[in-house]
Formats: C-alpha cells, structure tokens, sequence
C-alpha cells in the first residue's frame, strides 16, 4: 500500500496522465457533444505501434484529447460487432486467417483502401471531418486537434 503511495505521488509529480479511451457504446451514453478521435490500427502493424507509443503519450495530446474530444482507439481487425448510428457493424471474413471489421471500413477507407494506421475526426455530427491514413507525429496531429476544435 505503502509503495502504491509513493507511484501515485511520483506519477502525479511528473505530469503524467493517462488518455481516456472511449467505446462506441460509451458514445451513446454521454450527455456532451464533442468531435470523436477514432484511432484505426492493427496489432501487426509497426507504424500503429509508434503511433501508440509516441503521439498518443504526448502530455499536450493526452490533455487536449481528454478535454476537448471523444478518444476511440479500435482494432480494424477485432470479431466483436459494433453498434454505431443505430447499424450493426460486424467482422468479415477475408481469407483463412484475415479480415476487417466492417466499421473500420466505413471510417477509414481512402481512395478506395484501407491503410494502418488511420485517423479519423468526427464531428458533432458524426460526420467525417479528418481523415488521415499515415502515421501522424504529436507536433502535427497537435495542429489538427486545435484546427479542429
């Protein structure tokens, strides 16, 4: 207990916060209308990892992204199916071993095909505003967030 003090103490010293990550189905249950942050990946690919490790870890995107947006990290590859403007998005079949979820589909195609990872702004609307199919750095996606806004 002693030691989860001092972590506590330590982490909140240093500045560090933690990004809140939201479900399609949390969206449904929040009063405030913000832009959502859909952050499309896989768990094979390496640009996604760096994306994870870099831009979503930056002090500066954590604040604004948990102030100001709805955070949706999603799994273009995940089985479950996902409710989402009153439609049932689910996983398709694309070889033995291969698939995607038809939402990420929806979301993130561009010039008709699907790359990872993919970033995705909608607006109050549930419109797409931003959509960007390519690593993103913290100092450029910073840009987007406060154009955005």
């Amino acid at each position: 207990m002693k030691y989860l003090l001092y972590i506590l103490l330590f982490t909140s010293q240093c500045g560090w916060s933690q990004l809140k990550n939201y479900t399609f189905k949390d969206l449904s249950r929040l009063k405030e209308e913000r832009p959502i942050v859909i952050f499309l990946h896989t768990d094979w690919c390496k640009y996604c990892k760096v994306m994870k490790n870099t831009t979503f870890k930056n002090e500066k995107i954590i604040e604004k992204l948990n102030e100001r947006f709805y955070f949706i990290s999603f799994n273009a590859e995940q089985k479950t199916s996902v409710t989402f403007q009153n439609h049932t998005f689910k996983y398709k079949s694309t070889g033995k071993k291969t698939g995607i979820h038809e939402l990420a589909e929806a979301l993130g195609t561009f010039e008709s095909k699907i790359s990872y990872p993919t970033t995705v702004v909608l607006n109050n609307k549930k419109e797409i505003v931003f959509q960007y199919p390519y690593l993103l750095k913290p100092k450029e996606f910073l840009k987007v967030l406060n154009k955005i806004e």
